[in-house]
């Protein structure tokens, strides 16, 4: 079993998301998904949303790769404790990164980019 650690060597960066084995049968694995690479305030940020569209990447990433899939997810607020983001800020940004991931637009472009910055 690989550690996050040895899988990122050293330091994950913010916007990244690694899934690790936990070695658990009910909760076999875990996305590693940092939101701060030192303990700070977050807040007015769109990490939030960045962290969720990363560790929804790695799963997706993940259940292309790997036999066992990964088909239930339970995430805490990005960002919410020492980031001091609100609640209802991450809740928003992270429904927003789902809502973005399941429904994604048949082409980007600048303006497309653009409307998607100002929703976050």
């Amino acid at each position: 079993m690989l550690t996050i650690v040895s899988k990122i060597v050293s330091e994950q960066s913010v916007g990244t998301s690694t899934i690790v084995e936990t070695g658990h049968p009910q909760h076999p694995f875990l996305a590693h998904t940092p939101t701060m690479r030192v303990p700070m305030s977050i807040a007015g940020t769109d990490i939030p949303y960045i962290a969720m569209w990363a560790m929804l990447l790695a799963v997706r990433h993940h259940n292309r790769q790997q036999k066992q899939q990964i088909k239930n997810v339970v995430c805490p607020g990005l960002g919410t404790g020492i980031g001091k983001v609100s609640y209802q800020e991450a809740a928003r940004q992270m429904a927003l990164a789902y809502d973005h991931f399941v429904y994604p637009p048949k082409s980007i472009n600048n303006f497309i980019a653009a409307e998607r910055q100002l929703q976050i």
